[in-house]
């Protein structure tokens, strides 16, 4: 192999090279402690996850759900609305009363964090059946969801899955909780 340049490369490296300055010392500069950062000060988070501080009727529930906690990618949350995170646990809500459609889903959720699940389904139906012809239990998942410190961010499901009669619910991994 033959390390050396053409000398129409030579030439050009050298009419690049032309007007650099040489460094005034052949040696490296010693080694010098750099002082420590400075700290920011901390901004106080407004405590907006506070479930004292987040009421019922605060929450507004369209048709399609979609809630996120800061800091979470949004490539996440667009991969959770394909449907392309599968749920490895799925509860289902249908006809249940607002009570015990409570206790059920803080039992399934307690359930998810114990089998280390990263995503569930839940099915709370369209609201056709009721009376008001109004989503009740989707109203009451929108609002319970939200005040789970466990609950990373939830999406109504692809159209395929359920659609906006089902949420699919990406939850917080319980190892990195702890830490």
């Amino acid at each position: 192999m033959n390390n050396r340049l053409h000398d129409d490369d030579y030439a050009l490296f050298r009419a690049e090279v032309e007007d650099a300055e040489p460094l005034d010392r052949e040696t490296i500069e010693p080694f010098r402690e750099r002082p420590p950062p400075i700290p920011r000060p901390r901004v106080e988070d407004a405590p907006a996850e506070d479930p004292q501080l987040l009421s019922e009727s605060e929450v507004e529930t369209h048709d399609e759900l979609l809630f996120m906690r800061p800091g979470l990618q949004k490539r996440v949350v667009f991969e959770l609305q394909r449907g392309r995170i599968e749920p490895s646990l799925e509860l289902d809500l249908h006809g249940l009363t607002a009570s015990y459609a409570g206790a059920l889903l803080q039992a399934f959720l307690a359930d998810c964090a114990a089998r280390r699940v990263r995503c569930a389904k839940i099915i709370h139906g369209k609201g056709r059946g009721s009376a008001t012809r109004q989503p009740v239990l989707k109203c009451k998942v929108n609002y319970w969801l939200r005040l789970r410190p466990d609950v990373l961010a939830f999406c109504s499901a692809p159209r395929f899955d359920g659609g906006t009669g089902a949420v699919y619910v990406l939850l917080r991994n319980p190892a990195k909780a702890k830490r």
